[in-house]
């Protein structure tokens, strides 16, 4: 028996009559609604309100098989990598008794010293936890300490062949060390400066085929240097981008692989491109930290369904400083309860065959090997450097455009702020931060957290004052949007209280001290007491005064709505109550 029996067949046709009837219950007469209802990503994607079988790109192939969209590896699971920027052996190993298989470290000034990583791998088995490097310039001597350990030592030196002594140390690595590799291509300084999921994986590809000529112009054969190399990416709260885009990364790289000759099944395919993903810094946010924790559950989860090899959850008060001993043991807790008690690392490809899935990831590859060879058409990536600074300019001022005007709510720092929030623990020093070629390094949250802060430095928090108008179940909805809106910046609220008479909602006025005001009611309301309340505030000695809403009255200077530009409200408002800067 079928479990669809009894119940009616279902049709696009069918669903597109029921759309078009709630539209335009909404007000919106279309006879499209797939346009009315889609979306487009900053890389031009559209993401549709409806998927069917139709959506499929093709045959995205088997997992662990050319051209590895649905997993470069041909079993489930992944690496727990945790990140370190601090000589503490007891941490490392504390790290490696509770659930992380995999490290991360820093080494160089400011983190790890060379001297002193011997001591902190000196109780690490090198054959059982691969050690991944991030040394810089110092990346020669740090690989020295690996070398020493023997032949039987995993990870990546984590060296450039294009500008650092990664052709040198593969070689090595091809000789006497097959499970190390040399080179790290490592796409989130461009995620880190604000570009796209497209901008992120052409950039990735177009500097993992410089690395590549590097290593075999050096006498490295294609699959020598194709096994030499691992990539990472960001993962971002955006579960089904981040999905997509390690899925779109494989794609892309099988088809490098296919283009320089690489021998199906060979190095190249020791599960094609091997993705380490590490949750988004530019995601995380300073205020109301505990939220981070959800940003980056969904990031490894969607990082484990994308199909990474090793995972980096950053630790929730990264933007504080330094990580203690809670913050990281909530981020290696994060990756176990997903692969453990979740089960999430118990099944392949948990995406595949997805009609959204599959067809986003065609869409994105599409977009980013277009990207790629523009990059290759420009010189490659090392003389595209002004092009692709451009390009990912123009991508960061969009999304700036959109944290600003909240159509990319932060929540915690640009929605449901807490402008009483305890600090979360002491500030320590901050984390060493990856080399960004050039690039700046942003996160979304921080125009916002600015102005927090400067709220915070004054000797008494700035106040706005909510002039409700009517009873509460008149002015509820407009009050709380408004007083949201104003504490995004770090300023207090204080409301008038029900009524409607404006002798007294400016009596209110004037006893709390504030210097500006926000009309809050319903639009009925508005009609008949707007002018007369603004009036009423002006006299009390109020310098500017807005409205919760839309619409022009006698008396006010502006609107709050939503979708209006958060930020330019909150830095006049700054202007206005003549915070001291």
């Amino acid at each position: 028996m079928e479990l669809a029996t009894g119940f009616e067949s279902i049709s696009r046709d069918g669903w597109r009559a029921l759309a078009v009837e709630v539209l335009r219950k909404s007000g919106i007469e279309t006879e499209a609604p797939e346009e009315a209802l889609s979306t487009a990503t900053y890389d031009g994607v559209t993401i549709s309100p409806l998927y069917d079988l139709d959506d499929l790109p093709g045959d995205p192939g088997l997992p662990g098989e050319a051209p590895y969209v649905r997993g470069a590896r041909g079993t489930p699971g992944w690496e727990v990598r945790q990140r370190h920027a601090v000589a503490d052996p007891e941490a490392v190993l504390a790290d490696l008794e509770n659930g992380v298989t995999s490290l991360w470290l820093v080494v160089g000034d400011g983190a790890i010293p060379v001297d002193a990583l011997g001591a902190v791998l000196k109780d690490v088995y090198l054959d059982l936890a691969p050690v991944v490097l991030e040394a810089g310039d110092q990346a020669r001597e740090a690989a020295e300490v690996l070398f020493g350990r023997g032949g039987a030592v995993l990870g990546n030196l984590g060296a450039s062949a294009v500008t650092g002594p990664g052709l040198e140390l593969a070689r090595r690595c091809v000789d006497g060390f097959p499970g190390l590799r040399a080179v790290t291509v490592d796409a989130t300084p461009y995620h880190d400066a604000g570009g796209s999921d497209a901008e992120e994986l052409g950039c990735s590809i177009a500097q993992g085929v410089a690395e590549l000529r590097a290593l075999t112009g050096g006498g490295l054969s294609v699959e020598q240097a194709l096994g030499q190399i691992e990539f990472r990416y960001a993962a971002t709260a955006d579960q089904f981008a981040t999905i997509a885009k390690l899925r779109a990364a494989r794609r892309l790289w099988a088809r490098v692989a296919e283009v320089c000759g690489a021998a199906a099944g060979g190095a190249a395919g020791q599960g094609g491109q091997r993705q380490h993903a590490v949750t988004s810094s530019a995601m995380m946010t300073a205020r109301d930290p505990w939220v981070n924790m959800l940003r980056t559950t969904l990031a490894c989860f969607a990082a484990g369904v994308g199909g990474a090899a090793a995972v980096t959850v950053q630790p929730f008060d990264a933007c504080l400083g330094l990580p203690d001993a809670f913050s990281r043991r909530i981020a290696r807790n994060t990756q176990a309860l997903l692969l453990e008690e979740s089960g999430l690392g118990r099944v392949i490809d948990p995406a595949g065959g997805s009609w959204y899935v599959e067809r986003r990831t065609a869409d994105l590859a599409e977009r980013a090997w277009a990207w790629f060879q523009e990059i290759e058409a420009a010189g490659g990536i090392a003389r595209a450097a002004g092009l692709v600074s451009d390009r990912i300019a123009a991508t960061r001022a969009r999304r700036a455009d959109d944290v600003a005007h909240r159509r990319l709510p932060i929540t915690g720092v640009s929605e449901f702020p807490n402008v009483h929030e305890k600090p979360v623990r002491p500030p320590t020093p901050a984390q060493a931060a990856p080399e960004t070629g050039g690039l700046p390094r942003v996160r979304y949250a921080e125009e916002f957290e600015a102005l927090r802060d400067l709220a915070d430095a004054q000797p008494e928090r700035p106040t706005v004052f909510l002039a409700t108008i009517g009873p509460v179940a008149a002015h509820t909805a407009r009050a709380a949007f408004a007083a949201n809106l104003f504490q995004a910046g770090g300023l207090d609220t204080e409301t008038a209280g029900p009524g409607a008479d404006p002798e007294q909602i400016a009596t209110a006025f004037a006893m709390s001290g504030a210097s500006t005001a926000c009309l809050c009611s319903t639009d009925k309301l508005y009609a008949q007491h707007a002018a007369a309340v603004a009036t009423a505030l002006r006299k009390a000695g109020a310098r500017k005064v807005w409205l919760a809403g839309k619409g022009e009255y006698e008396g006010v200077d502006g609107n709050l709505f939503a979708g209006c530009d958060a930020l330019a409200v909150l830095r006049q408002t700054f202007d206005d109550l003549e915070v001291t800067r």
